[in-house]
């Protein structure tokens, strides 16, 4: 199965942007439906923008919707999130995922059951 690794997290001011990365390997990036999820400490793991193999499903969370875009490079195995207009409360963990996608519906956060490690995200006022 694929294998994830994120990048491109930090400290960023409020209203500010960042890019997050997440590069696959281990097996076909376009077999696999793709997400970016995140998780504050005592809460609940969101689902924040997850994306079909060919990039025609997206979807998004409506706390970021309008404000992060997700996108995704088959070519170089790699997964994208923009993120604009930075909020303190978007501070948390930003977890890279993946299911398999061949008859499964990518839309939405269900069912994704391979992580990446993690890339800690800091909004500060």
């Amino acid at each position: 199965q694929v294998q994830l690794v994120e990048s491109g997290g930090g400290s960023v001011q409020a209203g500010g942007s960042l890019r997050l990365s997440c590069v696959t390997s281990g097996d076909t990036q376009s077999s696999y439906c793709l997400g970016w999820f995140r998780q504050d400490p005592g809460k609940e793991r969101e689902a924040v923008a997850t994306i079909s193999p060919m990039s025609t499903e997206i979807y998004y969370s409506d706390s970021v919707n309008g404000r992060f875009t997700i996108s995704r490079d088959n070519a170089k195995n790699t997964l994208y999130l923009r993120m604009n207009s930075l909020r303190p409360e978007d501070t948390a963990l930003f977890y890279c995922a993946a299911k398999r996608a061949p008859g499964r519906v990518c839309y939405g956060g269900y069912g994704y059951n391979i992580w990446g490690q993690g890339t800690q995200v800091t909004v500060f006022s």
